[in-house]
């Protein structure tokens, strides 16, 4: 198997984790915050507190989250099928 191919679907599978991941940030404090009745919201900046925690803060938090995870665990993987084939025979 061609080992791009290994390196693309560990960095899909951490990619599809980290959408869950905001998912389950956002459905959390969407629904958990936001369940209550409006008169008892606390606010922060003029927003509700439930709507600032899961979309202004998840989207600071996960854009951090994202910039780390390519920076750190993504590789540069050439596209070149020639490039492949030079380093195959080098490692024989």
């Amino acid at each position: 198997m061609d080992p791009r191919f290994k390196v693309s679907n560990r960095e899909a599978l951490m990619g599809i984790g980290l959408a869950v991941l905001n998912f389950i940030w956002w459905y959390a404090f969407a629904y958990g915050l936001g369940g209550k009745p409006v008169k008892e919201y606390q606010y922060i900046w003029g927003l509700p507190a439930w709507f600032f925690y899961s979309c202004v803060a998840g989207f600071v938090v996960f854009s951090i989250l994202v910039y780390v995870m390519v920076k750190v665990f993504f590789k540069e993987v050439p596209f070149e099928e020639d490039h492949f084939q030079e380093t195959k025979g080098e490692e024989k």
